[in-house]
């Protein structure tokens, strides 16, 4: 996530059941997310256990699909709401209703059309489709029946993306205070030749194994990084700076983020890096041209923008849909005015609209990675990924890309660097050998929802599961006579006497003889 943080603690392997404060210690932001990570995760694990990959409340499930034609070829899907859990993840697509204003005394009444109950294919939350893009358009049944599925992620979201998160009376000179994560839900279409299914007309079963077996596929990133620091070049013209031996030659302790760019494979993909995990953002009031009008251009120099600096425009839409864009770099600052320029005029897709509280996100690469006397050009913006080699960041921070992997855009690993030790906080062998690791997020999960044969010809492919609690049932005259029956046998079976004295027993039973 992009936030502000000074590292990530979790890790499911150690088993850590909670965090335990102590007093008169100081309290670290990683220590309460990792608290909250250890609940999630728990959480989500019995949810998953219990009801599997995915499935809703039988009597409340969400999602149902159902296919509409539209003039022109703009068809679209209406999403019913409900409840639904995508690997333990609770998804709900019930529609808020809308709020009811105080009416105007001067005006006319007028009552206004009330939206519908449920979602459509063009509206959905977080799905952000464009029907000027033929890519986003739905396919055509008539051709083929094509397949309706759930993506499921979370991202992170700042004061920046919603202004509701700051607490104003702070004062606009101090910084924002916590951020959210948000669960992102979107409702695609996919086709049976991406299932690689040939019958046209193809089972149930059949759907859902084909696309269990790409949604494999999808969620499993077979990227690795690894990190290590190095003694750089220029150690010993700043020897006052830090400690003279130290491979990390930061004067801050940092948390540096690389994330990918650009996907695909290693000749396509690029990557960019930041010290602040990406935190550092300028929101944007209005754009001009070339020119970008901020809402304030930093609390203080470490935090601020400066000529040459590489940004990236960011808003709600952008962020739900990660497709990159070319990274801009800053030209010229207009300080009293909060203005900055950028080097090409943003992509008209993203920044427009208010209501999408657009951004300005910092990156902090200047240009490519020095290796062996060269230095690499930027592609986009962004550093081109290069595998099998050593690619230096800054101040002895390197990483290493491995050999053979696909890349996907928003895909990112968190590098802690500190200068009490300096070095970077990153798992090794027991020869100190830097491990390669998969990304840290984004995490994605998949389901599917229905098979499109055309209006009318819907196959709902969602599974649902039963409550667990049932009335317990009143107990009637011959069950109380067995359990007292029961009950008298068990008694017996401890004590043959029946509770008599011995006395009495031995008596009975002589008596019993001489009949």
């Amino acid at each position: 996530m992009h936030a502000d943080l000074s590292r990530l603690t979790f890790r499911p392997q150690r088993r850590y059941s909670a965090v335990i404060a102590q007093q008169g210690r100081v309290q670290l932001d990683a220590d309460i997310n990792e608290q909250t990570a250890i609940q999630l995760h728990q959480a989500r694990t019995l949810a998953a256990d219990l009801i599997g990959r995915h499935g809703g409340p039988r009597d409340a499930a969400g999602f149902k699909i159902q296919y509409v034609g539209g003039k022109h070829d703009i068809d679209t899907l209406h999403i019913q709401g409900g409840r639904y859990y995508v690997d333990g993840i609770l998804l709900d697509a019930t529609r808020p209703a809308p709020g009811v204003p105080v009416p105007d005394e001067d005006a006319e009444e007028q009552e206004s059309a009330a939206p519908p109950a449920y979602w459509t294919y063009w509206d959905q939350p977080d799905g952000f489709r464009d029907p000027e893009k033929p890519g986003d358009r739905l396919p055509s049944p008539a051709q083929t029946p094509f397949l309706v599925y759930l993506s499921v992620w979370e991202r992170a979201v700042s004061a920046a993306e919603d202004p509701a998160l700051r607490e104003v009376a702070l004062g606009a000179a101090m910084p924002d205070t916590a951020a959210r994560v948000k669960v992102v839900w979107q409702v695609l279409p996919l086709s049976l030749a991406a299932l690689e299914i040939e019958d046209e007309d193809p089972s149930k079963e059949v759907v859902r194994a084909a696309f269990d077996k790409w949604a494999q596929k999808q969620a499993a990133p077979n990227a690795r990084l690894a990190a290590r620091s190095e003694r750089p070049d220029h150690a010993d013209e700043d020897p006052c700076l830090v400690k003279p031996d130290a491979r990390y030659r930061g004067q801050e302790n940092q948390l540096y983020r690389v994330e990918v760019h650009a996907g695909g494979e290693a000749k396509d993909a690029t990557f960019k890096w930041s010290r602040e995990n990406g935190s550092v953002v300028f929101p944007v009031d209005e754009l001009d041209g070339t020119w970008a009008q901020l809402a304030s251009l930093g609390h203080d120099d470490k935090l601020d923008l400066d000529v040459g600096d590489h940004v990236e425009l960011v808003d709600t839409a952008y962020a739900s849909r990660l497709e990159p864009l070319p990274l801009l770099r800053v030209e010229e600052l207009d300080l009293p005015g909060r203005r900055v320029r950028l080097s090409a005029e943003p992509d008209p897709s993203v920044g427009r609209l208010p209501h999408l509280n657009p951004f300005l996100r910092r990156w902090d690469h200047h240009e490519g990675p020095r290796r062996k006397g060269r230095t690499t050009a930027l592609k986009g913006g962004a550093v081109p990924v290069v595998e099998g080699e050593w690619l230096p960041l800054e101040d002895g921070v390197e990483v290493y890309f491995a050999k053979g992997a696909a890349y996907r855009t928003g895909d990112h690993w968190i590098i802690p660097a500190r200068t009490a030790t300096g070095g970077v906080e990153w798992p090794a062998d027991a020869a100190r050998r830097p491990l390669l690791q998969g990304p840290s997020g984004i995490v994605r999960g998949f389901a599917p929802l229905a098979l499109v044969k055309g209006e009318g010809g819907t196959v709902d492919l969602r599974l649902a599961f039963n409550p667990l609690a049932s009335s317990i049932p009143a107990a009637d005259e011959a069950t109380l006579a067995a359990e007292e029956q029961a009950r008298r046998e068990e008694q017996l079976a401890e004590d043959p006497s029946g509770g008599r004295s011995q006395t009495t027993a031995d008596a009975e039973a002589a008596a019993e003889g001489d009949e």
